[in-house]
């Protein structure tokens, strides 16, 4: 059987791990562990094409994680492709040259429920970067047009006062790890790998606290409350978010904290209705404005316009102010408002209303298709439909 050979060719990332350009850091890693996993080594022992070509495409998709799980690398990437992310300029072994126990250690971390590792280790402890939060923030129109400066509560991790962070109960202290003699990580076999895993007794910390302090239940930290200071600039959409570097949930054994993303959602409004950089609004005029035309004011939302209604305008003519719309976070120049006109019909009328419009009704008719000629056009396609 002819096998098929694997492409030397270094691929796009994204198409190594089969997910579009915009997923999100779940779907990437989602995409990885799939694939990591059906290229294992172990999985892979048979023919030795089979397991060469399975050894090239597990490397192929770990040097893709790698680069699209790291926000300045996959930044690098989306600019300049390969060679934004050069593994000639990260130092021995670039992207790829981890090894298969880092490698493992990735996947089989994300299994027993361990977050990404992040920046190696310090002083023999395994280091992960903390979780990402989301945030979600209700805005107005009007608000997101302008920007805003807002604050906004979001938990937060302080040292605690009681242990002075160290976890343990006043008067007694951590011991080392016998599991992993304090290194924080122990040593597991894939058959013929060895594979490097986070201790499962002390978490990777490389300490075990016999008696932890009552205040953190041994965690050196307590969640409270912190007041953070946002700024909203001015034309964001709903779905957008902001990113603020740092603001996430703090890292494990001194890495570094993940980040906050705050989602802006906007608020209903109760005249416009926003598409892109542009607004609609629908604006109601009677049957005789309509009819005789004349100037209406419109809103917008810097005040109030004027525009020109034709005589003779028919339900859902629509006028277009150019400037009045939004300019977005991305946008050289404001959109355009877009004015639909509505042809009120009266209700509730009088007797000499009704008398009126009966005698208005008759001077039309005797006018003609003149001054009706949607109604007589409509005519004539229906009198065509039934003699057909």
């Amino acid at each position: 059987m002819q096998r098929k050979e694997y492409m030397a060719t270094k691929r796009d990332y994204y198409d190594v791990l089969g997910v579009p350009k915009n997923a999100t850091d779940e779907e990437i890693k989602k995409a990885y562990r799939k694939l990591a996993m059906k290229h294992h080594p172990d999985r892979n022992q048979g023919e030795a094409s089979v397991s060469k070509d399975a050894e090239a495409r597990f490397k192929e998709a770990k040097e893709a994680y790698e680069m699209l799980s790291d926000a300045d690398k996959r930044s690098a990437y989306d600019q300049f492709g390969h060679a934004g992310v050069d593994p000639n300029m990260r130092g021995p072994g670039g992207a790829a040259g981890g090894g298969f126990a880092e490698a493992f250690g990735d996947i089989f971390g994300d299994i027993f429920g361990q977050q990404q590792q992040r920046g190696g280790a310090r002083g023999g402890r395994q280091v992960y970067r903390g979780s990402d939060l989301s945030y979600a923030m209700e805005i107005t129109l009007e608000e997101a047009a302008r920007g805003k400066d807002a604050q906004i509560r979001i938990p937060s991790w302080e040292e605690c006062e009681i242990c002075k962070g160290v976890g343990a109960k006043p008067g007694t202290q951590a011991k080392t790890c016998t599991t992993c003699q304090g290194q924080g990580v122990v040593q597991m076999r894939q058959g013929f790998f060895s594979v490097q895993q986070t201790c499962p007794t002390c978490r990777g910390s490389g300490k075990i606290i016999p008696e932890p302090c009552t205040a953190c239940h041994g965690q050196g930290k307590v969640k409270k409350q912190k007041t953070l200071e946002v700024r909203i600039p001015a034309g964001i959409d709903d779905g957008m978010r902001i990113r603020s570097a740092g603001n996430g949930e703090p890292g494990t054994n001194g890495g570094p904290a993940g980040d906050l993303f705050i989602e802006i959602r906007l608020k209903k409004h109760a005249i416009f209705e926003r598409d892109g950089d542009d607004l609609h609004c629908v604006v109601p005029v009677s049957i005789a404005r309509a009819a005789l035309g004349g100037e209406i004011d419109v809103p917008t939302l810097d005040g109030k316009a004027a525009i020109d209604i034709p005589e003779g305008t028919q339900p859902g003519k629509q006028f277009r102010l150019r400037g009045k719309g939004i300019k977005g976070v991305r946008s050289s120049y404001p959109g355009d408002l877009y004015c639909h006109i509505a042809v009120e019909t009266p209700v509730k009328l009088t007797e000499h209303q009704r008398k009126l419009l009966k005698e208005l009704e008759e001077s039309l008719k005797k006018g003609g298709a003149k001054h009706s000629p949607n109604e007589e056009s409509w005519a004539d396609k229906l009198r065509g439909f039934f003699s057909a």
